[in-house]
């Protein structure tokens, strides 16, 4: 189903050089592919939510219970030195 938004848009572009048109028409390829790909994305992203908190609570769980040790977030990137330096 076109929405009247998109026959206007479509109407627009048969008004334009064939040349114009072309360019549009990959215009509006690549802007779809990349809607394509975020959706893509933002699934497999929704997907792994559920293991990442797990795996928080569990690392979580692990350090309560003395299994683990906590690293401070400012020791953790932390480069280490380079040997001759």
């Amino acid at each position: 189903m076109v929405t009247p938004a998109v026959n206007t848009i479509i109407k627009m572009i048969e008004q334009l050089p064939e040349s114009d048109q072309e360019r549009v028409a990959e215009h509006l390829r690549e802007y779809i592919a990349t809607l394509e790909d975020e959706e893509r994305w933002n699934e497999a992203f929704a997907k792994t939510q559920d293991k990442l908190v797990y795996a928080a609570r569990e690392a979580r769980k692990q350090i309560a219970e003395g299994k683990l040790k906590s690293r401070k977030k400012r020791d953790s990137f932390r480069p280490r030195p380079q040997a001759g330096f």
